[in-house]
């Protein structure tokens, strides 16, 4: 059987984050994407000029139209700004039983352009977060979700990690990209531990579209069947040598993507 994963999520008018990111690293690693768009996007390298909602019914009937043809075996969540979509997609998980769903709180742009309402985040906590077998925060969108300050070293990750297990996500990963030293370091904090998986930080400027990168590639090994440690150990390396290559491509005058088709091109 071909392992499927589907992404709802938001586009990328340039290709390196959202729906193109998440289909992307699905092909590169042998899984076949499907997509359900939130929102359509006008951005670039540099910046995000407009976004533009899709109605939740359409989003609703999207979810639809894919799990009642394909048979999906892991959704990836991306940005969702509409408080009725974001309803709309709990419904649909619930509608068509699907448990196994990495939910990435996307809140901000890299470039800092402030994505979600407040109303929005509070309904990504209330419906999603307890729906989803992994959220993966990076440390200002776990803040935001517990409205605490940003972590600064691995035991205030940890801590908030088990903040959001408390609050009913039933396991994070509190991603360490954007903090400080020679190393990133993610911590998995699940009801049994935690563990760190860490790799040495990449000098690079192409770094647009990591987060989606990273929980689009969770997906599609939770897809082929793997545990979720795993998944996210083999995600983790997959951004990693994406991020080591990308500077092999040449994208834009900003931030550029990171390279997903790494090992085949």
């Amino acid at each position: 059987m071909t392992p499927i994963a589907v992404t709802i999520a938001a586009s990328d008018s340039s290709g390196g984050a959202g729906i193109a990111a998440d289909l992307k690293t699905f092909s590169a690693l042998g899984v076949y994407g499907a997509s359900i768009i939130t929102a359509l996007t006008a951005q670039n390298t540099r910046e995000v000029l407009a976004i533009e909602d899709v109605p939740a019914d359409f989003v609703a009937l999207q979810m639809d139209a894919v799990f009642s043809d394909l048979k999906i075996g892991a959704v990836k969540i991306g940005m969702v700004r509409d408080q009725a979509a974001i309803e709309a997609i709990a419904d649909g998980l619930v509608r068509w039983s699907q448990t196994n769903v990495v939910l990435d709180p996307v809140m901000a742009a890299s470039s800092g352009k402030q994505f979600l309402s407040e109303k929005a985040i509070e309904a990504i906590k209330r419906v999603l977060v307890p729906r989803a077998l992994l959220i993966t925060p990076n440390l200002a969108e776990a803040a935001a979700l517990l409205r605490a300050p940003i972590p600064s070293n691995q035991d205030g990750m940890r801590e908030q990690g088990e903040r959001l297990l408390d609050k009913g996500a039933r396991a994070v990963l509190m991603k360490g990209g954007h903090s400080a030293g020679s190393q990133s370091a993610d911590l998995l904090v699940g009801p049994n531990g935690v563990t760190v998986f860490a790799a040495d930080r990449v000098p690079t400027r192409n770094t647009h579209g990591t987060g989606c990168t990273l929980s689009s590639a969770i997906a599609a090994s939770l897809a082929k069947g793997l545990d979720l440690a795993e998944a996210v150990r083999l995600a983790k390396r997959y951004v990693t040598d994406a991020l080591v290559a990308a500077d092999r491509i040449k994208v834009g005058q900003g931030a550029g993507p990171l390279h997903h088709f790494h090992e085949s091109w």
